[in-house]
């Protein structure tokens, strides 16, 4: 029950969803780690809602082990803010501004990148709607991290998964490269992607801001390579 006892409902429930298939088993010791959910096969599956890097270490370890290592990630595409007394009892909830898409899947894969394309693994994507849950307290108080700059008087206490809206999945090149708007093709810079991004009204704004960071991760998995080093802005080409 250790690795249990700092999980958000969010995790839970996807957890429990991966772990329906017949001869699956949660929380598994293989080789001194805890893995989420271990079916029949022995094959693995990691539920991780952020921090993706911090599997890095763990999947290649199991992939040279022989296993089949699955990562799944949740992005917010809705998110709602239910704010509670300390009593538990429900004050308000609203709807975020702040809206999350499959392009939010390459800041957290900067420290990913090298397990990727390996044979024996994947990557699922679910889009979501989510809920934060916010405790008040009677004075401002620091987050649990101790990021905060300034104190506030909530503290986030748990995530629930509401509605799963799709799935992406990723196993192989073309499915990385498929994120490039086939308008930006063949010839593409960092500015062209974001424009693109930017105009297609199925995206929220936030998604053009990942576009460096997407030729970032693409680039350091040779999938595209720049044109010339020298010229700015800096074109690219799938290899």
């Amino acid at each position: 029950m250790i690795n249990t006892l700092n999980e958000s409902s969010l995790h839970r429930s996807l957890k429990s969803l991966y772990a329906l298939e017949k001869g699956c088993m949660t929380e598994v010791n293989i080789d001194g780690k805890i893995y989420d959910v271990v079916d029949a096969h022995g094959n693995i599956t990691e539920i991780q809602t952020k921090n993706l890097s911090s599997l890095l270490v763990k999947t290649l370890g199991a992939i040279k082990s022989g296993r089949s290592v699955k990562i799944v990630h949740p992005v917010a595409r809705i998110k709602y803010i239910e704010v509670y007394d300390e009593k538990g009892v429900l004050l308000s909830k609203r709807k975020s501004p702040v809206r999350a898409s499959i392009y939010s899947i390459f800041r957290e894969l900067t420290g990913l990148y090298p397990v990727l394309l390996k044979k024996r693994f994947s990557l699922d994507v679910l889009e979501i709607a989510m809920s934060e849950i916010r405790t008040l307290s009677e004075m401002p108080v620091q987050s649990p991290n101790g990021r905060r700059r300034f104190l506030k008087n909530w503290n986030k206490t748990d995530k629930k998964l509401e509605t799963i809206f799709e799935t992406h999945t990723f196993t192989k090149a073309s499915d990385y490269l498929s994120l490039i708007p086939e308008s930006c093709l063949p010839r593409f810079c960092a500015r062209d992607i974001a424009s693109s991004l930017a105009e297609n009204k199925d995206l929220p704004a936030s998604a053009k801001a990942q576009a460096n960071l997407m030729l970032w991760v693409l680039s350091h998995m040779k999938l595209i390579e720049a044109e010339n080093d020298i010229s700015r802005p800096r074109y690219y080409r799938i290899r």
